[in-house]
């Protein structure tokens, strides 16, 4: 979408995948059976897409940094005392 509207080049999206590529990326089995539970009550609360809820979610119960420049969502990980990577 950002290539299209033209906010970034397709050069930038190709380095960008290849850094991802690097990345030491694993799936977490029980996000799935949190979605319709717990993701759903933090998007309530907070008033936060469900995607964001999502990410918030998975910080929480994994005690990982959440990285966002969202200030709704730095709010909600703050009073869960989340920690979030300065940016």
């Amino acid at each position: 979408m950002a290539v299209r509207k033209r906010r970034i080049p397709l050069e930038f999206r190709g380095a960008a995948l290849a850094d991802l590529a690097l990345l030491d990326i694993t799936t977490d089995r029980q996000t799935d059976s949190q979605a319709w539970t717990e993701t759903l009550k933090i998007a309530d609360l907070f008033q936060l897409t469900v995607c964001d809820a999502a990410y918030l979610e998975l910080a929480r119960r994994r005690n990982l940094p959440l990285a966002t420049l969202d200030q709704e969502l730095r709010a909600a990980a703050t009073a869960f005392a989340v920690k979030l990577v300065d940016g």
